[in-house]
């Protein structure tokens, strides 16, 4: 299919009202007609970490079958093209609950907004779980990440956590490791492709219901995810597993700070059902026209 005929690729920019922060992502609303190669070409041509396509829409049941791309393959599932796609959704068919059947299962949304203001899309997670990571997973990791045992914080033990996507969790024992995250691409891409990971979740705890994190994302061919709606569901597991939730079962994540895109992603589990809600805002990003070479949102 050539690009004179494709469906046209809406760019959003999840968990942020800034256009210039959050984690952006590709959106086709109409892509019942594209295959996975076009999907795959579409998705490395926007070169976003993920690019979410729309493969079935049911308007009037407001339910909506979901395929998500990185530049490099499909994923299963991603949080942030997740939220964006509920937001420009909502966007034109107004507010109100959605469905979205995805590789993972079943997701279903929440989407309301103010009166003039940004759309905000509660996801919901499919059943989360964790486990601890063995020694084999966590040595390869930090030697990709060039960090040693010591930077890690005991409180928060390395696990292996799902939300749609296998993780895994480090918690760094002070801000200034996380910050100055600087890791060999390839071999944690090797470590990742081995295990069956999506990112790593690198996270430091400020609070009990305030944490920073970091996701690289090598096997996506990105160096790093700004936002990561997935992991911070998995994370919302992973805090249920160890008994670590704050009282209230809500918390807050900071993520792409160090990018200098922040994100700001809202998370709440319970210590007796294994689904996790994460909640964000998305707005869309103006993109210059070809043709005219103005800006287009």
């Amino acid at each position: 299919m050539s690009p004179k005929t494709r469906p046209e690729t809406l760019r959003y920019t999840a968990f942020t009202t800034d256009p210039a922060g959050g984690n952006p992502a590709g959106i086709v609303l109409d892509a019942s007609a594209l295959d996975d190669a076009a999907m795959l070409e579409t998705a490395a041509e926007v070169g976003y970490s993920e690019t979410a396509f729309v493969t079935v829409a049911d308007h009037a049941a407001r339910r909506f079958r979901l395929r998500y791309f990185s530049p490099l393959a499909e994923v299963a599932f991603c949080g942030h093209a997740t939220v964006a796609t509920a937001v420009a959704l909502a966007e034109r068919i107004g507010p109100g609950p959605l469905v979205f059947d995805t590789p993972v299962g079943e997701i279903p949304l929440d989407t309301s907004a103010a009166p003039g203001g940004p759309v905000t899309a509660t996801l919901t997670s499919v059943p989360t779980r964790s486990r601890p990571a063995s020694d084999a997973e966590l040595h390869a990791s930090l030697a990709a990440l060039r960090w040693s045992p010591e930077d890690l914080d005991p409180a928060l033990p390395p696990h292996v956590a799902f939300g749609g996507n296998e993780h895994l969790v480090l918690a760094v024992a002070d801000r200034e490791r996380l910050a100055a995250l600087d890791y060999d691409f390839d071999a944690l891409a090797e470590v990742m492709h081995r295990h069956g990971w999506t990112t790593l979740q690198l996270v430091w705890r400020e609070a009990p219901d305030l944490f920073h994190a970091r996701d690289p994302f090598p096997i996506g061919g990105v160096v790093e995810d700004p936002a990561t709606g997935a992991a911070a569901a998995a994370f919302g597991g992973y805090l249920r597993t160890l008994g670590a939730l704050p009282p209230s079962g809500s918390f807050t994540i900071h993520q792409g700070e160090d990018l200098g895109r922040p994100s700001l992603l809202r998370v709440r589990a319970s210590t007796t059902d294994p689904h996790v809600r994460v909640s964000g805002q998305a707005v869309a990003i103006a993109t210059a026209s070809a043709s005219t070479g103005e800006e287009e949102a």
